[in-house]
């Protein structure tokens, strides 16, 4: 019924359109009819006039066969991981394709998409009809959380890690990674009891006791990110690497730091080799807590134990060998929501 209706809208739009035009062509031939001329002044309204109302018919017909693409949202901005419902608005189409700015496409009239991460995410819909199809864009906000947590479990307990966000690009790497369970199963391959337990080596996998790893990753780098802001302290969570120039970190590997009791004196040394000072409250951490003072600003600090600490006494008690531990320490990673 309202296809109808909407078709006999259409019909009468164009016929009074039609009409109006020709009067006005009528009005001119007739004007000019009454003034007398010599035939070679023979005054002719211009082509344009003559052809005005078959020009615009034609755009009007045109027109009305041009699909027309738009979408609505919610809200201005949204939060990590963010759920966002999308509102089609678009008219005159047969059928639509959506990109949402992250490598996932859809079909659906009006869809709802999740985004993990944060960022801005250029969204594309098209509207087509037969051959004709028309884009509409428009940009996603997504920001990161303040407080963003995870959770490490083992066959020996669980940690509980709050990632900073000062670090953006390591959380939301680290985010990525545990969204695809990159780091299920993975080992604990690095154990050096007074300074880490290390992991994130895809190559560790079902690896046997014999087999060499600690070398592998996903095939990119993450650029640093150091913070004055954040040390070595027990419990911290930073990004492995090798000992390229730019000092960037693995894309997969991490360490959390066990560490060793710490000095004044030891942290004055780190301070003249490294030429920066810790604030009071870093010294009074160090000191109560202990650390590896000797990494700060050298590898990307970007989160804390905040739970579970024990965890990492249990695994340093393991025997090693060549820091590799003799007995496999798996972990599973989960986002806590």
């Amino acid at each position: 019924m309202f296809k109808k209706r909407k078709f006999i809208l259409k019909n009468f739009i164009i016929r009074n359109i039609y009409k109006i035009f020709i009067l006005k062509l009528l009005k001119i031939k007739k004007h000019s009819s009454i003034i007398h001329h010599s035939p070679s002044t023979i005054h002719r309204p211009p082509f344009t006039v003559h052809r005005l109302p078959f020009i615009v018919l034609i755009m009007l017909w045109s027109a009305c066969g041009v699909p027309r693409a738009s979408f609505t949202h919610l809200q201005n901005s949204y939060t990590a991981p963010a759920t966002v419902q999308f509102k089609n608005t678009s008219t005159g189409a047969e059928r639509y394709e959506w990109d949402f700015g992250d490598g996932t496409l859809s079909d659906t009239l009006s869809p709802v998409h999740q985004y993990t991460h944060s960022g801005n995410y250029l969204v594309t819909l098209k509207a087509r009809k037969g051959k004709q199809s028309i884009d509409y864009q428009e940009y996603i906000a997504v920001r990161s959380p303040d407080d963003c947590t995870v959770k490490l479990g083992t066959e020996f307990g669980d940690m509980t890690i709050m990632l900073f966000h000062d670090t953006p690009e390591h959380r939301d790497n680290f985010l990525k990674l545990i969204s695809q369970q990159f780091y299920d199963d993975l080992l604990f391959h690095r154990v050096v009891p007074g300074f880490v337990i290390q992991g994130g080596d895809p190559k560790s996998r079902n690896a046997s006791l014999s087999k060499r790893i600690g070398s592998g990753g996903p095939g990119y780098t993450v650029p640093a990110e150091f913070s004055h802001n954040r040390i070595h302290v027990r419990g911290a969570l930073a990004a492995a690497r090798d000992d390229n120039p730019q000092k960037a970190s693995s894309g997969s590997q991490f360490y959390i730091v066990d560490g060793r009791e710490c000095t004044a004196e030891g942290l004055d040394k780190v301070e003249k080799e490294r030429g920066f000072r810790y604030t009071s409250e870093q010294r009074t951490l160090y000191l109560r807590e202990g650390g590896a003072p000797q990494l700060d600003q050298e590898y990307t600090v970007f989160g804390m134990v905040v739970e579970g600490l024990d965890v990492i006494d249990k695994i340093t008690a393991l025997e090693t060998k060549n820091d590799r531990p003799q007995q496999n320490v798996t972990m599973k990673i989960r986002e806590i929501e």
